[in-house]
C-alpha cells in the first residue's frame, strides 16, 4: 500500500473566507489578559436571571422533562409569546403557525435571511448596526447595502435615505429599534414615514426588536403594528436583554405563516429545537417576570442619565439614547480613530469600549459604551476616560 505524502488542500467556502471575524471580540480577548479592567463593552445585563425564572427551569429538570420539544417550541410558550405581543405591542400572531422559538434572537435573524434571500438580492441595513447583520446577508449570497444614520438625527433612519438606495434588486430592509449600538428609538410617526417607502417599493422587513422592552422615555412601537406592515414584517425578539437571560440562548420569530413555515424547515434540520429547560424558564418569565424586568429598567434609566451627562461633562458629545443600554459618544475631539481610541483607552487606562466602526462605516468617530454595569464602575470609568482625554488632547 502506497501512502501519499501530499497534504490535503483545505476546502473552505468563498463566503466564509470573505467575511471578517467580529470586531468586538478582539477587544474582549485583549481585555481578558489584563488586570483591573472596567468593561463597558459587553452587551448583556449585569443582573442574574430572576430567581423564579431559574426555579422554573430547575423544576422542569427535577420532573425529568429533558426530551425534545416540538420543532417550533412548546405550544404553551408560543401561546404566551403570542399573548405577550398582543397585550404589549398590539401585534396578533397565531401560536400554531406564526410563532417559532429559536436558539437566541441571533438564530432568528439567520433563519429569516436564509429563508428569504437569493444570491444577488440586495438587503438594506440601517447603520450603525449590530455586527452580525451584514456578514449574515453575505453568507446567504445577498448584498448588504448600508443606509446611514447620524447623530444629527439621533441615529433615526430617514425615509429619503432609504428611498435613494432602493434598486430593482432590493428585496428587503433590516431594522433594529431600539438600536444596538446607538440606543436610538423610533416613535410611531417616524415609523409611519418610513413605512410609506417600504410599502411603495414592496420591501420585506426584518425587524430585530430584542431591546423593545428597554425603552425609557416612550412606549416601544413594534413596526408590524403599523398599518400595512404586519404582512411584510418578520419580527425577531427574545429573552436575553429584558429578562437577563443571555446565556439561556432563547429567542423567537413571529410573522406571516409563509415566512415562519419556511424558517421552521431550516430550523428543524439545523437545530431540531431550542433548549427544553430554557423554554420552561421563558414561560415563567412571560407569566411572572414583569416586576423584575421593570426593576432592571429603572436601574438602567438611572445609569443612562448619569453616564450620558458625565460623558458630556468630560467633553464627549453624546445623544440621549432612548432605549437599550448603550451610549454612543463621539470621540472626534481627540483626533483619534475609533480603533485607536478604544485600543489606547484599554492599554493606558484599562477601560474596555467597542470602536464604533465595527458597527458599520457610519460608526467611525464614535465608541459604544454599555451602561449595563454598576454605578460605581461607571463613575470610575468616567474618571479614567477623563484622564485619558485630557492627556490625549494635551
Amino acid at each position: 500500500m502506497t501512502v501519499s505524502n501530499t497534504r490535503q488542500q483545505v476546502k473552505l467556502s468563498d463566503a466564509v473566507q470573505r467575511i471578517q471575524p467580529s470586531g468586538i471580540r478582539r477587544f474582549f480577548d485583549l481585555a481578558s489578559t489584563m488586570d483591573n479592567v472596567i468593561s463597558l463593552g459587553v452587551g448583556e445585563p449585569d443582573f442574574a436571571t430572576p430567581w423564579n425564572v431559574r426555579e422554573a427551569s430547575i423544576a422542569s429538570l427535577e420532573r425529568g422533562i429533558t426530551s425534545y420539544t416540538a420543532n417550533a417550541g412548546l405550544m404553551e410558550l408560543r401561546s404566551e409569546i403570542s399573548s405577550y405581543l398582543k397585550t404589549n405591542f398590539g401585534t396578533s400572531y397565531s401560536p400554531e403557525n406564526e410563532v417559532l422559538v429559536t436558539v437566541g434572537a441571533s438564530e432568528g435573524i439567520d433563519l429569516a435571511l436564509r429563508a428569504t434571500v437569493n444570491p444577488g438580492d440586495e438587503i438594506l441595513i440601517v447603520e450603525p448596526c449590530f455586527v452580525s447583520y451584514a456578514p449574515l446577508v453575505s453568507l446567504v449570497g445577498g448584498v448588504p447595502i448600508p443606509v446611514p444614520t447620524s447623530i444629527k438625527n439621533d441615529f433615526k433612519v430617514l425615509s429619503e435615505e432609504i428611498e435613494k438606495r432602493i434598486t430593482n434588486k432590493t428585496k428587503g430592509i433590516m431594522l433594529s429599534y431600539p438600536s444596538n449600538p446607538t440606543g436610538a428609538i423610533m416613535v410611531k410617526q417616524e415609523l409611519e414615514e418610513i413605512s410609506k417607502v417600504i410599502i411603495e417599493h414592496d420591501l420585506l422587513v426584518i425587524s430585530d426588536e430584542i431591546y423593545g422592552e428597554l425603552s425609557y422615555d416612550s412606549v416601544h412601537v413594534s413596526i408590524p403594528s403599523i398599518e400595512g406592515m404586519w404582512e411584510r414584517t418578520i419580527l425577531i425578539s427574545g429573552f436575553s436583554k429584558s429578562y437577563a437571560m443571555t446565556g439561556w440562548r432563547l429567542g423567537y420569530v413571529a410573522g406571516p405563516e409563509i415566512y415562519t413555515k419556511a424558517m421552521l424547515k431550516i430550523h428543524q434540520y439545523a437545530m431540531m429545537c431550542a433548549s427544553t429547560m430554557a423554554q420552561y424558564a421563558a414561560i415563567e418569565a412571560l407569566k411572572n417576570g414583569k416586576e423584575e424586568m421593570e426593576n432592571m429598567k429603572v436601574s438602567y434609566r438611572q445609569r443612562r442619565n448619569y453616564f450620558v451627562k458625565a460623558l458630556k461633562d468630560i467633553g464627549l458629545n453624546c445623544h440621549m439614547p432612548g432605549g437599550a443600554f448603550y451610549a454612543f459618544p463621539s470621540i472626534t475631539i481627540t483626533g483619534l480613530t475609533s480603533e485607536e481610541f478604544a485600543e489606547k483607552l484599554l492599554l493606558e487606562e484599562h477601560v474596555a469600549v467597542v470602536p464604533g466602526n465595527v458597527f458599520g462605516s457610519g460608526g467611525e468617530g464614535h465608541i459604544r459604551c454599555s451602561y449595563a454595569t454598576s454605578l460605581p464602575h461607571l463613575e470610575e470609568a468616567i474618571k479614567r476616560m477623563d484622564r485619558f482625554i485630557k492627556r490625549t488632547n494635551g
